[in-house]
């Protein structure tokens, strides 16, 4: 969906969840005995699920147990309840009377928390799994089998490996599949098996074309394992790349519509979010001068490396002390890092020093969403040590993007090579919808403060 892989058990709650969000102002309509409004309903049901969206209960990575995953659902119907109030003030006649918004939002809380109740303990998300074998037991198919989060692994379990002839065996030798001298198709066929993974180390040893073949043409979907690990891992994993998967994969396009389109929406975005969030940086700006008096700047600029590799200036709230880098040493923000001022330590946990950045969108040096940009000395030093790293500034840098939600901040070069392949996932497959729901799911990252120093 929008070039995005979503998982068969996710897809299915969130249909279960929007058939809640619907019915439940009917159920409490009707035990009222008055007639539903249906168009009141439909402004209550969407503005639910879009909180629902933003608070990341739809999102395969969400880590929460069944407590937080029941605060997230309550503050997705308060910040629903604070949308619809919001939106029905230009529109009145959509408005329901504050004794319905609450009873609604109360129904639907308590159905949906049972819903996750149920799918958390008692549904077996194996049943939804497809069913891979693995052609191939070396360094390449050990990336896979060394997949360890629950989270990359909710659509898929691995019936076998096969060695490729002539290859290292470097996974577990219990999970081989039986009959190596079998034809695969007829090992596929006794395993249940839905898709073959090809992961051989070297395809220039006697690639088996005529058995993959039959198999492809038994219904058995083949894929290579690069494909695989990117549709299920949600990021483009450079232990297996090879130069020619850039060339020759679909995605990574600069298409005049798309270009067109994210610009509006960034111009759009921008806007709105200038209007909404002027309290915050008229607050922002007063605790700052409170903190190191009026004279002191309220803002800073640093210089960062954007698409093609050209740099600008961002514009940032000032978080930290005037002289942070007193040796002109770039350096990156450590945790508890005593540079950082008392108000910069609020501001930076909830995002808010990022807010100025609307300007850079405005300018067009940024986007709102895309790999975050980094200082040039960052750049050149990982350019010559991290593989691919320069095809990150294929599209604008953004002020939130994938890898900001699937990874928290980053402070290494092994932090760097990590949140790289969400970019690179980005960069390949970005649509204005995939934008919209990073987005949405930025307000999560924000409520609960992840990844700030």
């Amino acid at each position: 969906m929008f070039r995005h892989y979503v998982h068969l058990p996710t897809t299915l709650l969130a249909l279960v969840e929007l058939l809640i969000l619907v019915s439940a102002p009917i159920i409490v309509e009707g035990l009222h005995g008055r007639a539903p409004h249906v168009a009141k309903i439909l402004v209550f049901s969407a503005s639910c699920f879009i909180a629902l969206l933003a608070m990341g209960l739809y999102s395969v990575r969400q880590r929460a147990r069944f407590k937080g995953v029941v605060l997230r659902v309550g503050l997705a119907h308060l910040l629903a309840i604070a949308a619809v109030v919001l939106f029905t003030f230009f529109f009145e006649p959509l408005r329901p009377a504050q004794r319905q918004l609450v009873e609604w939002a109360a129904l639907s809380l308590l159905l949906i928390s049972i819903v996750r109740l149920i799918s958390d303990r008692l549904l077996d998300e194996d049943a939804f799994k497809r069913i891979v074998l693995v052609y191939g037991a070396g360094q390449r198919a050990q990336s896979l089998s060394q997949l360890r989060r629950r989270s990359d692994q909710r659509g898929f379990r691995v019936a076998g490996y096969i060695p490729a002839l002539g290859e290292a065996v470097l996974v577990d030798r219990d999970l081989m599949a039986p009959g190596p001298d079998d034809r695969l198709r007829d090992i596929a066929g006794s395993l249940g098996v839905d898709e073959i993974v090809v992961a051989m180390d070297d395809r220039r040893r006697e690639f088996p074309m005529r058995e993959l073949l039959d198999c492809r043409l038994a219904g058995i979907e083949v894929i290579d394992i690069v494909s695989f690990l990117e549709r299920e891992t949600g990021r483009v994993r450079l232990d297996v790349l090879n130069p020619s998967w850039f060339i020759f994969a679909d995605g990574f396009r600069r298409d005049p519509v798309r270009q067109f389109t994210k610009r509006a929406f960034d111009i759009l975005a921008a806007f709105t979010l200038l209007l909404v969030t002027l309290p915050f940086i008229a607050l922002t700006m007063l605790a700052i001068a409170i903190e190191d008096g009026p004279r002191g700047p309220y803002f800073y600029r640093q210089r960062r490396v954007g698409l093609d590799g050209r740099v600008f200036n961002v514009l940032k709230f000032r978080s930290m002390t005037v002289d942070a880098e007193p040796d002109g040493r770039p350096r990156w923000a450590s945790s508890g890092d005593t540079r950082v001022t008392r108000v910069g330590r609020v501001i930076r946990k909830v995002r808010i020093d990022e807010l100025p950045q609307v300007f850079n969108v405005l300018r067009g040096d940024m986007s709102f969403v895309g790999p975050r940009p980094e200082r040039p000395e960052f750049v050149s030093q990982f350019g010559e040590t991290v593989p691919y790293y320069d095809e990150r500034h294929c599209a604008k840098p953004g002020i939130t993007g994938w890898a900001q939600l699937c990874y928290p901040y980053g402070a290494s070069e092994k932090d760097a090579i990590e949140k790289l392949q969400y970019d690179l996932y980005y960069v390949k497959n970005h649509t204005l919808l995939f934008d919209l729901m990073i987005l949405l799911q930025t307000v999560e990252v924000v409520v609960f403060g992840k990844g700030g120093r």
